[in-house]
């Protein structure tokens, strides 16, 4: 089975994707270094976070201002579980009065002394490099109440500055890089089939074309101007085809009447000469005529003209043709019944109906004994049918696309492949019906003609 084609609009979005992906990770990767080389910058971030974080612990009751550490709070700050590094936290007020301390004179030395009016935000580095080794602090008001929340982080035990690094990734990039990401997908997507509309278009009126109409063109009004080069060149295609087309309409045109009329000739020259291999001779030139004029029919059904579809009667075009050939087929020891069971109008070409039908009936006298009876029958509705009670369709060979049918006796079975082409003409469908020695039924729905 054959893999079907990738869509524009998904190889371009598919492109999008990985350039946008690389360009994010990239930028992510520069933004990351950016902060991990800069150790002030971190370091300051990371207190930040951390006293903020702390600082939900304050609370005022009954006016005065408490500082009361959560399971939550205390598992982070206070409780190690015996990895290396220290952390130590000490709140208190600007008047030195202090809150909470889990640091004993040993640590004191880390934070501001009490006395010591606190600003909004310090910090100082105990030790250089990493993990950190800092202390800071920071003050929040509660109730027009300013408290001071310090941290000492020894060896950064806990990971704060992974914590703030990924945080600081999140909120400055992955976010805001994700949504422009989405719109810029969004937009390219929307761009791409807005500019494919006159593309579709033009699919739609591809699929529509008669090869056969010279005038059929592709349109490129709001076309792209790189397909619209295609579009160009697919129009000079069909010009280049409608060229072909009209050469094609003049030689089935003349062909018939440029060959009958030497066939004509050297069929009355032979009609003077009284020998048996002139007899001979007369009945091939009446097989090399029918096969010429079957030629010729073929080729007329290839380049039919649109405007040549009109309305007609399916009913007076079977009673025209039974008539027609009615002689033909009394000469070959056969017989024809018309039978009108009502039909609706269609749009057809009457003319190459009128030869459908005429083939029908020859194909069956040629290829079945004196005595068989063909019915023509027309209806009900728009159906069209020809049956014969002979041998069936025994002879029916292996299908050549090219001409007809291959049959066993090595004749060219072309006036079946004239009645497929009609019908194909016509969008009708043909069922056929046989069986050795019970005859055939070939019928032709005109449904979509009506």
């Amino acid at each position: 089975m054959r893999k079907r084609n990738p869509s524009l609009i998904g190889i371009v979005a598919r492109r999008i994707i990985a350039f946008s992906l690389l360009a994010m990770m990239l930028q992510i990767g520069v933004v990351f270094a950016d902060y991990w080389f800069d150790d002030d910058e971190l370091s300051v971030l990371m207190l930040q976070e951390e006293t903020e974080t702390l600082s939900r612990a304050i609370a005022i009751h009954d006016g005065l201002v408490t500082f009361k550490p959560g399971t939550e709070l205390r598992e982070r700050y206070l409780d190690r579980d015996g990895r290396p590094g220290a952390i130590y936290v000490r709140v208190r007020t600007t008047s030195g009065s202090v809150l909470f301390s889990n640091c004993t004179s040993d640590c004191a030395a880390h934070f501001l002394p009490l006395e010591v009016n606190p600003p909004s935000f310090w910090m100082r580095q105990i030790e250089p490099g990493k993990p950190f080794s800092v202390a800071g602090g920071q003050s929040f008001e509660r109730n027009g109440v300013t408290v001071l929340v310090e941290l000492a982080v020894i060896k950064d035990p806990n990971g704060f500055m992974y914590s703030v690094l990924l945080r600081e990734m999140f909120d400055s990039m992955i976010v805001p890089m994700t949504l422009m990401f989405c719109l810029v997908i969004g937009a390219t997507i929307w761009s791409i089939r807005n500019a494919l509309k006159p593309v579709a278009m033009a699919v739609r009126a591809a699929d529509a074309i008669d090869p056969r109409d010279g005038n059929a063109r592709l349109p490129s009004a709001r076309m792209p101007q790189e397909v619209e080069r295609l579009v160009a060149a697919v129009n000079r295609l069909l010009a280049r085809v409608a060229d072909l087309i009209q050469s094609q309409k003049v030689f089935s045109s003349s062909i018939a009447h440029e060959i009958r009329t030497p066939v004509s000739i050297a069929k009355m020259e032979l009609s003077r000469i009284d020998d048996p291999r002139a007899r001979n001779a007369e009945r091939d030139l009446d097989a090399l005529t029918h096969i010429l004029e079957q030629l010729t029919s073929l080729a007329r059904a290839d380049a039919v003209d649109p405007e040549a579809y009109r309305r007609a009667s399916l009913s007076l075009i079977g009673a025209d043709v039974a008539e027609a050939t009615a002689p033909f087929v009394f000469d070959h020891g056969k017989s024809i019944e018309f039978v009108d069971k009502g039909t609706t109008p269609v749009t057809v070409i009457p003319a190459l109906v009128e030869n459908m039908l005429r083939n029908l009936i020859e194909n069956a006298v040629k290829h079945n004994p004196e005595g068989t009876r063909i019915v023509v029958t027309c209806g009900p509705g728009p159906l069209v049918s020809v049956e014969d009670n002979g041998k069936g369709l025994v002879d029916l060979p292996e299908h050549n696309e090219d001409l007809g049918y291959v049959k066993r006796s090595g004749e060219l079975g072309l006036g079946l492949k004239i009645v497929h082409r009609i019908a194909e003409l016509h969008k009708a469908k043909i069922a056929i019906d046989t069986a050795p020695d019970k005859g055939t039924k070939i019928a032709v729905d005109f449904a979509a003609s009506l």
